[in-house]
């Protein structure tokens, strides 16, 4: 056991090398020079740009040679520096990202937790009932094949315009002030309630039917055959097809979990919600590459954590994969 998680050690670091080169790769493979955005902003006229052009290059680091500003990059993750960034100057990255990642968390965990477990329940008691089965078979495809961005939109129209029941942008009412009290907490709800919507209904068509074919597959296996033949109950017999029919779904589980970092791009770009997802795409307009090389690294980090967790998981759950590693090792 210890050579397998050894392996798979060796194999996660490497990884990580190469997805966090891609990721300081990515933004400077784009036009444009993110200084010139900068003093855009400020607009500098006259020989006051040509000063402020070299003092950002020497600030941000980019007037050295790109090998050097790749070694520095490395040099600044291990000690947790992640720059500042260009769009929100001068506010360093590390405080951007952790200002949005708590609405990222209160989005996306509830959304994906419950679709999950709903969607795999329903779908298990879907595959028994024929009349269930259905309607949930064409009413799943819908939903799996329903864009985020559409529903976001259908749900925006609906009840923050039509009938008026939520607000329309934002992570909390413009006019208040982050504050543990009940206005501000009741604000919160109202501005998550719809994007948590629109994500959990189509991630609950994606559950249930993933979770109905593979209870289909299990109860036509060889295995629960021979058990039916052996007299087993019948109850017993769907049991285990649950459980066998669970570890794909945790497997799907884990990378969403581990993606929960890059927020929900199109949902949050709808509803103006102020995660990760809608700070992805504003570094991408602003050429922000320090925010830009921050958000990936989250999503490098979250995504390698949870395939770790998942092995681990699967080594707890699984006994073929721990027979499996046991007969590996001998």
């Amino acid at each position: 056991m210890r050579r397998y998680f050894g392996r798979k050690l060796i194999i996660y670091v490497l990884t990580f090398f190469v997805a966090v080169t891609i990721d300081w790769l990515i933004p400077r493979f784009m036009p444009g020079n993110p200084v010139d955005i900068l003093i855009s902003r400020a607009g500098l006229r006259g020989s006051a740009v040509s000063s402020m052009y070299t003092y950002y290059m020497q600030a941000f680091g980019l007037d050295l040679p790109i090998w050097q500003q790749y070694f520095n990059f490395w040099v600044a993750i291990f000690h947790g520096d992640l720059g500042v960034s260009i769009y929100l100057f001068p506010t360093p990255v590390v405080n951007v990202i952790l200002g949005a990642v708590p609405y990222d968390i209160a989005l996306l965990i509830p959304s994906i937790l419950l679709s999950w477990f709903v969607g795999n329940h329903f779908g298990a008691f879907a595959a028994r009932s024929k009349k269930l089965d259905n309607t949930l078979l064409p009413l799943g495809y819908i939903l799996t094949a329903t864009p985020y961005m559409w529903l976001g939109i259908l749900l925006a129209w609906a009840f923050c315009i039509v009938w008026r029941v939520f607000p329309l942008a934002g992570g909390y009412a413009f006019n208040l002030r982050p504050a543990f009290t009940p206005v501000f907490i009741w604000s919160l709800v109202e501005h998550w309630f719809l994007p948590f919507a629109s994500l959990f209904i189509v991630q609950f068509g994606g559950w249930a039917i993933g979770m109905r074919n593979l209870i289909i597959y299990e109860l036509e296996s060889d295995y629960s055959h021979y058990l039916g033949a052996l007299g087993m109950p019948k109850r017993l017999i769907r049991q285990y097809a649950f459980q066998n029919a669970m570890l794909p779904q945790l497997t799907g589980l884990a990378l969403q979990l581990g993606v929960i970092v890059t927020g929900a791009l199109a949902t949050e770009v709808v509803f103006a919600y102020p995660g990760i997802g809608y700070l992805i795409l504003q570094a991408i307009h602003n050429q922000d590459y320090f925010l830009l090389q921050g958000c990936f690294l989250f999503v490098v980090i979250g995504v390698l954590l949870a395939n770790f967790i998942i092995d681990i998981a699967y080594v707890i759950i699984d006994p073929r994969t721990r027979a499996g590693m046991q007969g590996g090792v001998s």
